[in-house]
Order: structure tokens, then sequence, then C-alpha cells
């Protein structure tokens, strides 16, 4: 008789304890978005927002924020002055007191935008391009390629100067800046996106010559986030297994619409500009 009530007590006991253990040890699918994506900007003062009236929300790391939306943590590493080579006297990667070369590495990002090369194309600094500038280049996307993320990498051509102004020359740029980028791009097999040429017939956007102002920054986050939207709806954005858990190989948007974004300024726009623009991602959300 004990063993009948032992048997009848197991055998509704047990499915309550499995279903309360399941969670442990079998966890459901994950979804995509689950996990936020988080973006390292890497670069000089046009990534660190020089000019602008408050860096914080106009410069363009700050608005691809707002265009990604909230799936995304975009964070802004650029720090005025500074070379991509590490043998001028103002290297991204060893800046000294900064620490943000550092910083960006231990954000473990899942997503890095490297934007350098302006104030590589300064008189005092363009002899040392043809030794320096690929082999400092490919150092920087190895040790990004080393975290545990894995991080999916984008080299940005750098924005033209309007003319030569601080030893920044366009030309240098152009013609020596550029086609290095794009050599170390194929060699690596990594995505480029051009701002040079999207900001060339907009040189009004530059009010000193060299620095964007809130409109051309807009423009410059236009251009990233379209670029990388559009890699997410077609799944070429691949991630690593980080820390925060087990995350696929590949990860894709979720389908619907392609994002939506506001028309490029004018070149006489003003430089006092509202962020019209809504991701995909923040459709359908109530306020």
């Amino acid at each position: 008789m004990k063993n009948l009530f032992l048997t009848l007590f197991l055998a509704c006991a047990l499915p309550a304890a499995a279903q309360q253990m399941a969670p442990r040890f079998a966890p459901g699918p994950r979804h995509f978005g689950h996990d936020t994506i988080r973006v390292a900007c890497v670069g000089n003062s046009i990534t660190e927002g020089y000019g602008l009236n408050d860096k914080k929300t106009e410069a363009y790391p700050a608005r691809l924020q707002q265009l990604l939306g909230d799936r995304y943590l975009v964070q802004n590493f650029g720090l005025s002055g500074y070379t991509l080579m590490n043998s001028t006297d103002r290297p991204y990667m060893n800046d000294g007191k900064w620490f943000r070369f550092q910083k960006a590495l231990a954000s473990n990002p899942d997503i890095v935008t490297i934007k350098l090369g302006t104030n590589d194309s300064k008189t005092p600094y363009d002899s040392l391009l043809h030794a320096d500038f690929m082999r400092d280049l490919n150092a920087m996307i190895d040790s990004f390629q080393a975290l545990p993320s894995k991080p999916y990498i984008y080299l940005c051509l750098p924005i033209p100067a309007n003319g030569e102004v601080w030893t920044i020359r366009d030309s240098v740029i152009e013609r020596e800046i550029i086609p290095r980028i794009r050599a170390v791009a194929q060699e690596r097999n990594l995505p480029v996106i051009d701002l040079y040429k999207p900001l060339k017939p907009f040189m009004d956007l530059l009010p000193d010559k060299i620095h964007p102002n809130a409109a051309g920054a807009m423009l410059i986050a236009e251009e990233i986030a379209r670029r990388i939207e559009t890699d997410m709806l077609k799944g070429v954005i691949h991630f690593g297994n980080g820390p925060r858990g087990l995350r696929p190989r590949l990860m894709r948007a979720d389908t619907g619409k392609r994002p939506e974004f506001a028309p490029r300024p004018k070149p006489a726009s003003d430089s006092s500009i509202k962020v019209e623009h809504k991701s995909r991602h923040q459709k359908g959300r109530r306020k």
C-alpha cells in the first residue's frame, strides 16, 4: 500500500519539478535583438565632434545612435588631432592619458567603424605613409579581431577637406590615404563605407573646411546607418560568441520594410537639424 501511494506521489510530483527545472537546463530559443548590439566609433576630431555646439548629441556617433534605435548602443571613441600611424607624435593607438583606444577595445564591441586618416595627411606625417599607414591599420584591425566579441569591422574613408587647413591636405587624403584604406580592405576582405564622395558636393557643411556642422554630421551618420542596416537585412554581419551568452554566428535583422532616411541636406541647409528618421525597429512602438 505504501508503495502504491509513493508511486502515485512521484507520478504527480516529477512533472511539476521537471517544468520548474526546464528553463535552467533547456532554455528556449533566443530571439534576435535580445542583446544590445554594441557599436564602437573609432576616429579623430570629426568623430569626437569638434566644433559642434553639443558633440554629445550632434556628433555623428550620437546621430547614428538616434538613427539605429535602442537595439544598438553606439559609443564615441573619437579623439581630436590623432593619427592612425604610430610613428607620429599623436598616435591613436598610443594616446597617452586619454585611453580612447583601450576603452574602445574594452567595450568589446559587436561592430566597429574605423574613421582615421585625416590627420595622417598633415605635412609632417605624409612622408611616413608609404611605410607605416597600411601596417598600422592592419595592427588596429588585428587588435579588434582578437576580442572575444569578434566584431564586424567597417573601414570608413575620410571625408574631404575643403582646401588646406592645419596642414591637412585633401589631395593627400584622396590620392594617398584612401587608396591605402581600400587596399587593406581588399586584402582583409573588410567592408568599406565611402564618406568622401557623399560629402564632396556639400563642402559648405564644413564651416572650418575640415569639420562638419550638425547637418554634415547627420549626413555621415546616415551613410553609416544605411550600410549597417542594409548589411543586417542581407544577413552578412557575423558576430562572435561574446561573454553575454551564446550568440549565433550569423544574425539577421527581422524582415520587413527597409530603413527610411531623411533626404540629404541641401548645400545651404541650416546647421540645426532635427532627426526625423525612424528606424524600422522603432515603428509601431507605443509612446
